[in-house]
């Protein structure tokens, strides 16, 4: 039996070794396509948080009902970087893009106080802005004079954001399907080349479980293998795209890289394992000479 181990480790070390690189490869195109996915959500996430949110205010509101009102808005769990604008760093920041030569028509500031915030990705949505536009004013009345946010700017980006997870969601069904074809195809190629020897055994006297456990313990060894070259190559990658375009830095979410990377070795050692068992029992229940 031990000649069977020695003939067997020579034959399959090239058949494997093919095997591995052609997991590899389809487990690396679904990587990169997933990265994809989550960049884009990423950058929709990304460009929600940079809509600036001004609750305009009336000339007339006390300070300390304006306080109030910052301190109001600082509580509320989506909002971010509350900032309360004086009429004097209202002049600062319209100065900073802006021509000045307005000083020269205009003695007054006429520019008017504002709580500047950000919201949340989840919670920047035309509707829940226009409930909290109200919550707001009904809570504090007379102090915002109008609440602005770009309509129309966050009516596209929600648009465009869905319309491509939905593209991306269909994209990633089809494949993984193709990548579950193409492993499975990729295996039964590899455990060809040893039906003989799977046949041999068996005829020899050995069990079902006997031929079949390391072959599956190898087949699972060779997923991860497959999918740690897969995730190595991804990863090398994505340093590759950020080394060109630094931006792609900020749209990193770890978290999802992690999920995504186990979800390759689920995949990587799930599907090895499975279409090497089929196979292998597929063999040991033909007959010697449908083998040929």
């Amino acid at each position: 039996m031990a000649q069977f181990g020695k003939s067997s480790n020579k034959r399959g070390k090239p058949t494997y070794a093919y095997a591995i690189i052609g997991v590899s490869l389809v487990l690396f195109l679904f990587g990169i396509v997933g990265w994809f996915f989550l960049n884009l959500r990423k950058t929709g996430d990304y460009v929600k948080e940079n809509i600036q949110v001004h609750a305009w205010l009336n000339p007339d509101a006390s300070k300390k009902r304006i306080d109030s009102l910052q301190k109001h808005i600082a509580a509320l769990p989506y909002a971010k970087n509350v900032e309360y604008i004086t009429k004097q760093k209202a002049i600062q920041l319209w100065n900073k893009d802006n021509d000045t030569t307005w000083k020269k028509f205009l003695e007054n500031n006429p520019l008017p106080e504002s709580i500047d915030f950000y919201i949340k990705a989840d919670y920047v949505q035309k509707d829940s802005l226009n409930v909290l536009s109200t919550s707001l004013q009904n809570d504090f009345p007379g102090v915002i004079k109008e609440f602005q946010f770009p309509t129309e700017t966050i009516t596209k980006v929600s648009k465009f954001v869905q319309t491509a997870a939905i593209f991306f969601l269909i994209a990633a069904i089809i494949l993984t399907i193709l990548v579950v074809f193409s492993i499975d195809n990729t295996i039964r190629l590899a455990m060809y080349s040893n039906r003989f020897l799977i046949k041999t055994m068996q005829m020899v006297g050995a069990t079902r479980w006997f031929i079949a456990k390391p072959i599956n313990i190898r087949a699972i060894i060779n997923g991860l293998i497959a999918s740690g070259i897969a995730i190595a190559a991804i990863w090398g990658t994505i340093l590759l795209i950020e080394g060109f375009a630094p931006d792609f830095k900020l749209l990193r979410d770890t978290p999802s890289m992690i999920i995504l990377f186990l979800i390759i070795i689920f995949l990587g050692v799930s599907i090895t394992l499975v279409s090497t068992h089929r196979s292998v029992i597929k063999y040991l229940r033909m007959k010697l000479d449908d083998l040929y």
